[in-house]
C-alpha cells in the first residue's frame, strides 16, 4: 500500500474540515477525490504532503509515518497544489531542473527526465521559455511537471487542470492514466466529475469532510443513483406521485425512474393547469453527478462556496486554502 491514511481529524479554529477520513491506495491506482470546494479535499491533501499537522489520525506514504519522518517523505510523493507555484524569471527547463534535484537526481538522469516530463506535457518546444511568458494552460502543466520529474511512488494532484485550457486537460489526463500505468498511485483531487470518470479511477466522493462514498463509478451508480426526470416550475410544484424536492432549488422537482422519456410523456400529459407554470424540463442518465444528489439531496456544485479552513482560525474557502504553499 502506497499511502494509508486511517482517521484523519482537522480542525481550523470552530471549522471542521476533516472528521475521521480513512483512505488507501495502492501502486498502480487512480483514486479520484471529488467534493465540492470547502468539502476538506485540499485539507487533506496538504496533510498528507506534510504541510500540515493533523489534530488526530495517521498517514503512512510508502512506509514512512509522515508525521513521525516528516524529513523523509518528500522523494516518495510528489505535489502540484491548487494554487500554480512556479518561478517566473526561470525558464520552463530551469523549474523543472530544480524540482529534479531537490529531489536528489543529478547529471545526465535528470537530463533525461526533464526531456520525458517536458514531452509527455507537450513542453518540449518551451523549454528555453521564461515561466512568466507561458499561457495559463502553459503553467499549468509545468507546475504538474515540477511535481512529477522524480517519478515518485505517490502522487498528489489537487485541482490540477483548474484555469488549463483543453490541450493542457487533455495532456494533464493521458499522462495521470500513463504515470498509474507505469505503477505510481495517484491521488487525483478534483471538483470536475467528468475527469474522474474519463480516468477509469475509484472514486471517494467528500462531503464537509467526511468520506460518504467510495467505489468505482459503476458501482456507485449501481447502488445509489438512477434515471430521471427533473422539472421547474414557477412557485410551488403539483403534487406528483413519486416526486421529490431538490434540496436548495425552489420549484424543482426530481422524478426517478428507469425510462425518462416515457415517465416525461406521462408527467407533462397529467399537469394540466400547472403547465402554465412549468419552466423546463430535463432527462437524466444515472452518473456521478446523480449519485452525489441521491445521497446528499444535494445537486453537486463544484464551485460552490463552503466554509473552509485558514491558518489563523478565521473562516475562509478552500480554494484559497493553498495560499500558504509555495512549491509543489
Amino acid at each position: 500500500m502506497v499511502l494509508r491514511v486511517e482517521g484523519l481529524e482537522k480542525s481550523y479554529g470552530t471549522v471542521r474540515a476533516l472528521r475521521g477520513i480513512d483512505l488507501e491506495i495502492e501502486a498502480g491506482e487512480i483514486v479520484g477525490l471529488v467534493g465540492p470546494n470547502g468539502a476538506g479535499k485540499t485539507s487533506l491533501v496538504s496533510i498528507v504532503a506534510g504541510l500540515r499537522r493533523p489534530d488526530a489520525g495517521r498517514v503512512v506514504v510508502d512506509g514512512i509515518d509522515v508525521a513521525r519522518h516528516p524529513d523523509d517523505v518528500g522523494p516518495h510523493l510528489g505535489l502540484a497544489p491548487q494554487e500554480m507555484a512556479v518561478y517566473p524569471t526561470l525558464t520552463v527547463f530551469q523549474n523543472i531542473q530544480l524540482f529534479g534535484e531537490l529531489a536528489g537526481m543529478r547529471g545526465r538522469d535528470l537530463r533525461t527526465r526533464i526531456d520525458e516530463t517536458a514531452e509527455a506535457l507537450g513542453l518540449t518546444d518551451l523549454l528555453k521559455r521564461r515561466a512568466d511568458s507561458l499561457s495559463g494552460g502553459q503553467k499549468r502543466r509545468l507546475h504538474t511537471g515540477m511535481a512529477l520529474v522524480h517519478r515518485p511512488p505517490l502522487l498528489l494532484l489537487d485541482e490540477p487542470t483548474t484555469g488549463a485550457d483543453v490541450e493542457s486537460r487533455n495532456a494533464l489526463l493521458a499522462l495521470v492514466r500513463r504515470l498509474a500505468a507505469d505503477g505510481a498511485a495517484v491521488c487525483y483531487s478534483t471538483h470536475y466529475l467528468p475527469e474522474v470518470e474519463s480516468l477509469g479511477a475509484r472514486v471517494v466522493i467528500v462531503d464537509q469532510g467526511r468520506v460518504i462514498a467510495r467505489g468505482s463509478v459503476a458501482e456507485l451508480v449501481a447502488a445509489h443513483a438512477s434515471a430521471a426526470v427533473e422539472l421547474l416550475f414557477e412557485g410551488d410544484p403539483p403534487d406528483i406521485p413519486d416526486a421529490v424536492a431538490v434540496d436548495g432549488e425552489p420549484g424543482r422537482i426530481r422524478i426517478p425512474t428507469a425510462n425518462p422519456a416515457v415517465t416525461a410523456a406521462t408527467v407533462l400529459g397529467r399537469l394540466n393547469s400547472h403547465a402554465e407554470r412549468l419552466r423546463s424540463v430535463e432527462l437524466s442518465r444515472p452518473d456521478l453527478e446523480s449519485v452525489y444528489l441521491a445521497i446528499t439531496g444535494r445537486r453537486y456544485r463544484g464551485d460552490e462556496e463552503q466554509p473552509g479552513p485558514s491558518v489563523d482560525g478565521r473562516e475562509r474557502h478552500e480554494n484559497e486554502e493553498t495560499a500558504d504553499v509555495t512549491a509543489p
